[in-house]
This record gives structure tokens, sequence and C-alpha cells, in this order.
């Protein structure tokens, strides 16, 4: 059986949607009448609910324009993705493209900076 301080810790860990539907469970099957689960606005369990959303994992690389130095923005491009030199420059010609779709953030940030120091105008997604 579970102790006072455990339940207080799983009520405290519901969201407001959670806490509603155990409150109106409740209701049934006791017969009994419970005032407002949830007040007007953020409650406590707002900001676990915010960071309960899943960080963003996968990136894609998106070139906006090639800038002043198109060859090397070419080359950078044959690079990262190993195109050829024909398609490396479609892509750069017909920015905005993306150069590299479901990336980690480390690789994400490295193909940006090489495109940025490339000259490239960049844009992760």
């Amino acid at each position: 059986m579970a102790t006072h301080e455990e339940v207080v810790d799983y009520l405290s860990n519901l969201t407001p949607p959670d806490l509603d539907a155990l409150l109106k469970a409740l209701e049934g099957q006791w017969g009994v009448k419970v005032g407002a689960a949830v007040a007007p606005g953020p409650g406590p369990g707002a900001d676990k609910a915010k960071d309960a959303e899943p960080e963003q994992t996968e990136f894609t690389v998106v070139l906006k324009s090639s800038g002043a130095s198109k060859i090397n923005v070419i080359k950078v491009v044959r690079e990262v993705t190993g195109l050829g030199l024909k398609d490396a420059k479609d892509l750069v010609d017909g920015a905005p493209k993306d150069v590299k779709a479901g990336v980690n953030k480390t690789e994400a940030d490295d193909i940006a900076k090489k495109l940025k120091d490339a000259g490239a105008e960049v844009q992760l997604k």
C-alpha cells in the first residue's frame, strides 16, 4: 500500500487534464461532488508539462543563399553531401534548398558553420 507521501507525489506529477479525469472518476466511484479540478491559467503542473515536450533531435540544414563566394559554397556542399559537381551547383543555384536533413544538432551546427565560413546564408530547421 502506498504511503501518503507517495500518493501526494503521484498526484503532484499529474497534468491538469489527467487530474481532472481522476477527479471525475472519483466522483463516479464514490458519489461525491468535487470542486473545480483546475483553476484558470497555468497551474503547478504547467511547468512540468512544458518541460515534458520532446527536445528536437533531428535538424535540416537549409541553404538560403550562396552569398558572394558561390564556388566555395559549392565545394562545401559537395563535401557534406557527397554530391557531384553538377548536382552541388544545381543545389546552390536553386537556393533556398535543403542541404542535409535528419542530422543531429552537432552535425547540423558543423555543416552550418562550414557553409557560413564559405560565405553562404544558412538556416537550421
